[in-house]
């Protein structure tokens, strides 16, 4: 989607401090951090939440995937990984991503 924040991201045009990714997904630290770690984990599909990114498999093993791989690097085993669902929920991008927060690393 030519409008959507997270697909330029994705494909570069705006620029992330990334942390990670796989051929389906990108991990990035989040511009206004919640927690002292505050990651994205964001498919490079475009699907609007994760409702609809449930739907393609692919995408989502790779999501969960990074996730793993991500939060084994930055956290020290505890975090909460959770997914904004509408704007009522606090979803405020519409490209399903998940946010990793912890309160350090390892």
């Amino acid at each position: 989607m030519s409008d959507c924040i997270f697909c330029k991201i994705v494909e570069g045009e705006i620029p992330s401090d990334r942390v990670g990714e796989n051929d389906g997904a990108i991990a990035f630290r989040d511009i206004n951090p919640e927690a002292p770690v505050h990651l994205l984990v964001v498919p490079r599909a475009h699907s609007k939440n994760i409702s609809e990114l449930s739907q393609d498999s692919e995408s989502m093993d790779a999501v969960m995937s990074l996730m793993r791989e991500v939060s084994e690097q930055h956290t020290n085993g505890h975090f909460k990984f959770l997914f904004n669902t509408g704007e009522e929920a606090g979803q405020t991008v519409f490209h399903a991503h998940g946010h990793i927060l912890s309160q350090g690393a390892s």
